[in-house]
């Protein structure tokens, strides 16, 4: 092809025509995001009936997007994240590793009927995470859940058993 033509480029496109990946399909996409920001690739397919891989192609090709998940991290204020700095370096200096290992480490938790909230379920198209960030709603909880409290601790040699704990307060000494 070169030697006949002394050129690289080609005189057409491979195949036939864009049926799917047309303008007016990259619109529809792109006006349905801007309309409702959370949506999968899979259930915006079954809506515009296109192909989920011809959304995907059009969602990453075409608009230049990717599927960003919710980050969710805890609140912590200036004075929690110095006074957490400050235990940790304390610990490290004061601490000869044999004293360490006779530390328990121990935490409670409630879990509650509304369960755990799954980010790999939940993803926003964006073209960055700043975008991610402003398009994506807040997960909602129940304001009183009927709920459960549960204990473990851990240290050296492994870990403790799982204690459910009643109605009653925690005590600490009750648990060991």
């Amino acid at each position: 092809m070169i030697r006949r033509t002394r050129s690289i480029e080609l005189p057409g496109t491979h195949g036939g025509p864009r049926i799917i990946r047309t303008k007016e399909n990259i619109l529809k996409v792109k006006n349905r995001l801007r309309r409702k920001k959370r949506v999968s690739a899979r259930k915006l397919s079954m809506e515009l009936g296109i192909s989920a891989t011809s959304i995907r192609r059009i969602l990453k090709i075409d608009l230049g997007l990717k599927p960003y998940k919710k980050i969710i991290e805890p609140s912590l204020s200036d004075d929690q994240k110095i006074k957490r700095k400050k235990v940790a370096n304390w610990v490290r200096n004061n601490f000869r590793k044999e004293e360490t290992m006779r530390i328990l480490f121990s935490d409670e938790k409630f879990f509650d009927i509304d369960g755990v909230y799954n980010s790999q379920n939940d993803r926003v198209w964006a073209v960055d995470r700043g975008d991610a960030d402003e398009k994506s709603d807040i997960q909602q909880r129940r304001k009183f859940p009927q709920k459960v409290m549960m204990w473990l601790g851990a240290y050296s040699k492994g870990v403790m058993l799982l204690v459910i704990l009643d109605d009653r307060t925690v005590d600490l000494l009750a648990l060991i």
